[in-house]
């Protein structure tokens, strides 16, 4: 009886066993080389998150068959089913970042590090992937991929450019660096070059007022250049990029890891030495470069709570009439546009408390340049320091900003004959957060500056965001205050190019904005796909509007505060749809109606498109480890400047896209080459119109007849009677060229 007992007993154990087993799952979730904290891992209704060390453990799991899910943000989210036995299972979890621009991490909202999805004004991202859909030499080419953001080229000599944001001129756009405000005024131009991409985290665009947290020039929006953390992502990298018209971009970067210490050091090259005239007008179609820039950024403590970052940059362009070289440089003999620069950048960041931090930058940006014999030498330098509280009450979540920013600008013009400009601009501003519910959050700010020449200036902003209870639907509503002061010679350089006379009047006033919108955001999380739809809807108003004045007289240029004022009124889409087989698309489109209103009348400011959009199609084929991908840009016509009702050139550009075609093959993990065809169907802006700079022939209008109120008269030799002027141009010469390149990235 005994053996029975005994046989009973065992039978009766393993049977409960049986029934009542119950599993252990641990594992690490990683990134790359890089541990992923706080990630949520959930299995069979039960979630747990990621420690420090991106490790995770799960008991008491009773399925041997489970499916496996670990989301967080900024990544794409990995399941998988798994089988498990009696033993403890371990398991590695790689993710992969985020493709699609429709989540992520973004800070330029609210000055705090929450979701796309979280954030209670809308942010567009812009990650590094999408750049290599269509490798460029930086960004300016690159961020031409977000709705309603256009890289606009101002000279057609000194190929210059600036970033439009919905419709409104380069100025107008504040550029950031790591939440800095390095980019000003004179150094606009530079803000998106120089910076090797293998040192960029994200870019993130807010368009709309922003000043309420990031001041004056935030009028339309901004565009902030969040670069990686040192320590994250590989150890040495590099990329080279060539095209069949000679342009030549090479980036190499390496990171240091140590305990205590974490070093990124980037170093990128441009360079373009050809003399290029494909339309035979005797000017270069692309101004010849020289461009070298230095980046690095080192993070310090324990919890790398604080980080300092360098760059310095050199250039040297010119573009000109093609027998042009340095001896002729001031001179009235040949012409050309010569620009060289020197620039530094410093920033850091400090968090001294768990709820105070301190953010400070330094930039120094030096320009010497002759626009034909025309001499233009400026020194801007910009120091900013600013003191950040944040506070978590049960009333709310409070931010608390004392930002001190110093401006020195001088040049060899009237506008700072008598003495260099000195500008103390000290402010405070105040945010609040709200959760009102699971679904309705609220964010309220005001900001006060103070100006040293006895100015006062205020920005509010209001915001509310309505999320779903699946999250899958967020709408925003939003009203901001922008201002702007403006210094014209530092921003306008088509109004050093030529041979107009330029005049400012007196006392201008600051440029303010009100703006009004509307976003509504739709995710839909399909079986094996992902799509997604954005639609914004905004108006906004703009008073002391300083306006060029290229109409009145046509060889002068009329500086003043606009008498009326402007509106710009538009409706963004974009959509974004991918697929695990590897497919992607995503477009968008933008409308704009912008209107200078004045007298009554009511006139479209030139260089202002009515229509724009953008396109992607991406195929990655798994097993030979290639990917093609179609990028597409149009653009509806815009006013261009006339010198009046003799001036033979039309006064609307075509309907402009620019289509491009690449593929990309990986060879190992290490790296992978590029190759493809920019403007695949050679549009160029100078056909079917009889010239693009007017009186070319004569660029120091030694020729030209004017009458006794200073107006060009036709002559045998000027039939039309226009004087030299570069400033038709609303697209780059550039036609069709051929390019490639290689990646190397050793983890």
């Amino acid at each position: 009886m005994n053996w029975k007992l005994g046989f009973l007993a065992l039978l009766f154990v393993w049977a409960v066993n049986t029934t009542f087993a119950q599993y252990q799952l641990s594992g690490k979730v990683v990134s790359g080389t890089d541990a992923v904290i706080g990630a949520t891992v959930s299995v069979s209704g039960r979630s747990v998150f990621t420690d420090t060390l991106g490790v995770f453990f799960i008991g008491g799991i009773k399925d041997s068959e489970i499916v496996l899910k670990v989301t967080t943000v900024g990544f794409q989210t990995f399941s998988k089913k798994i089988k498990l036995s009696e033993k403890l299972a371990e398991i590695q979890i790689e993710l992969a970042p985020s493709e699609h621009l429709l989540d992520g991490v973004v800070v330029s909202g609210s000055m705090k590090e929450v979701s796309k999805s979280e954030s209670t004004i809308a942010v567009d991202i812009i990650k590094p992937e999408l750049f290599r859909k269509n490798a460029s030499s930086g960004l300016f080419e690159g961020i031409q991929m977000v709705s309603g953001v256009r890289p606009q080229v101002n000279c057609s000599i000194c190929n210059t450019g600036d970033i439009h944001i919905n419709g409104m001129e380069g100025p107008y756009t504040a550029v950031l660096v790591d939440g800095m405000p390095i980019v000003s005024s004179l150094g606009t131009v530079y803000g998106l070059m120089g910076i090797p991409t293998g040192m960029i985290e994200r870019l993130e665009v807010v368009k709309g007022p922003a000043s309420t947290l990031y001041g004056t020039e935030a009028v339309a929006g901004l565009i902030n250049i969040i670069t990686k953390n040192p320590g994250k992502g590989p150890k040495l990298w590099a990329e080279s990029n060539l095209n069949t018209w000679g342009e030549a971009a090479q980036d190499f970067g390496i990171a240091l890891n140590k305990t205590k210490v974490k070093w990124l050091s980037g170093l990128s090259f441009f360079g373009f030495d050809q003399t290029i005239d494909k339309n035979k007008d005797g000017f270069t179609d692309l101004s010849l470069q020289k461009r070298l820039s230095w980046f690095n950024k080192l993070t310090y403590g324990k919890k790398n709570t604080g980080s300092v970052a360098l760059r310095v940059l050199f250039e040297d362009r010119w573009g000109g009439q093609t027998h042009w070289n340095e001896n002729f440089r001031g001179t009235d003999l040949v012409y050309g546009e010569s620009i060289k620069t020197k620039r530094l950048e410093f920033i850091g960041k400090n968090a001294v408390t768990s709820f105070f931090d301190v953010n400070y930058s330094l930039v120094s940006h030096h320009q010497d340049s002759y626009y034909g014999k025309t001499y233009f030498q400026a020194r801007q330098d910009i120091g900013f320091v600013q003191g950040l509280f944040r506070f978590s009450k049960p009333s709310g979540l409070y931010l608390f900003g004392l930002p001190m920013k110093y401006t020195f600008y001088d040049d060899n013009t009237a506008v700072t004959a008598t003495m260099p400009q000195r500008l103390f601009n000290p402010a405070v501003f105040m945010q609040y957060e709200k959760e009102l519910s699971t679904s309705l959050k609220i964010l309220a700010a005001y900001r006060i500056d103070y100006f040293s020449n006895k100015k006062w200036v205020q920005s509010p902003r209001i915001a509310l965001k309505y999320q779903s209870v699946n999250r899958l639907n967020n709408l925003r509503l939003n009203y901001g205050n922008g201002f702007r002061w403006v210094n014209v010679f530092s921003e306008d350089h088509a109004a050093l190019t030529g041979a107009r006379t330029v005049y400012i009047a007196e006392n201008l006033r600051p440029e303010r904005s009100h703006n009004f919108s509307i976003n509504f955001e739709r995710k839909f999380p399909l079986k094996s796909s992902f799509f997604g739809l954005d639609i914004t809807a905004f108006y906004s108003y703009f008073s002391n509007k300083i306006m060029p004045d290229y109409d009145t007289h046509p060889e002068k240029i009329f500086y003043n505060n606009l008498p009326g004022y402007l509106d710009s009124k538009g409706l963004s889409l974009s959509i974004d749809f991918s697929h695990n087989s590897g497919f992607r698309a995503s477009g968008s489109v933008s409308f704009l109606d912008i209107r200078n209103h004045e007298n009554n009348k009511w006139i479209r400011p030139v260089l202002t498109e009515k229509a724009s959009g953008t396109g992607l199609v991406s195929y990655k084929f798994g097993r030979l480890k290639t990917t093609v991908d179609y990028t597409l840009n149009w653009l509806s016509s815009m006013r261009l400047p006339l010198q009046g009702p003799t001036d033979p050139r039309p006064e609307y550009s075509p309907f402009t896209q620019i289509h491009n075609l690449q593929i990309t093959k990986m060879t190992s993990k290490n790296l992978e080459f590029f190759a493809g065809i920019k403007n695949l169907l050679n549009f160029l802006p100078y056909r079917n119109i009889p010239f693009l700079i007017a009186n070319a022939s004569d660029p120091f209008d030694k020729q030209v007849v004017f009458d006794q109120n200073g107006i060009a008269q036709p002559t045998a030799q000027n039939p039309y009677g226009l004087t030299f002027d570069p400033s038709y141009v609303y697209a780059s010469l550039q036609g069709r060229r051929l390019f490639g390149g290689l990646r190397i990235s050793l983890k």
